[in-house]
């Protein structure tokens, strides 16, 4: 397992967004942009992928730890700081958009009153059987 496996694994764990994994970097003096995180997370096989460095996650790590746990002097819980990262909103300028529902999924209101629904009348076919006409292979009576 690579150090960016290990970085994904905790991001997706800990859902943990772009600007706040160079938050928590920033707690311990590591500067890193949001371009260089999205070449670490991704595909191996994609031409821009660059492989996680142990400094980068050593430092992540130490980072993580400052940002759950908290320092001597102000302690946190972890579990009430790893639920606020669901709550918390994307930074403004972020690239994160707040995604608006489409109207057209939403239900149209009812009318006061049902209409009953008027019956398709469809013009009677032929039955096609009538028209066939089977041989089955044998030959015709000799008359």
């Amino acid at each position: 397992m690579t150090n960016n496996d290990i970085f994904k694994k905790l991001r997706v764990a800990l859902q943990l967004r772009d600007d706040q994994i160079v938050e928590i970097l920033a707690l311990v003096n590591f500067r890193v942009s949001k371009g260089e995180l999205g070449n670490i997370f991704r595909n191996e096989e994609h031409p821009n992928y660059v492989e996680c460095g142990d400094q980068l996650l050593r430092n992540f790590l130490n980072g993580l730890v400052i940002h759950l746990r908290g320092t001597k002097e102000e302690p946190k819980n972890p579990m009430e700081v790893i639920k606020s990262h669901k709550n918390t909103p994307p930074k403004e300028g972020n690239e994160e958009k707040e995604v608006k529902p489409k109207t057209e999924n939403f239900k149209k209101p009812a009318p006061a009153f049902k209409a009953k629904p008027k019956k398709k009348t469809f013009p009677k076919k032929e039955p096609i059987v009538e028209k066939v006409r089977f041989k089955n292979g044998k030959n015709k009576p000799k008359e």
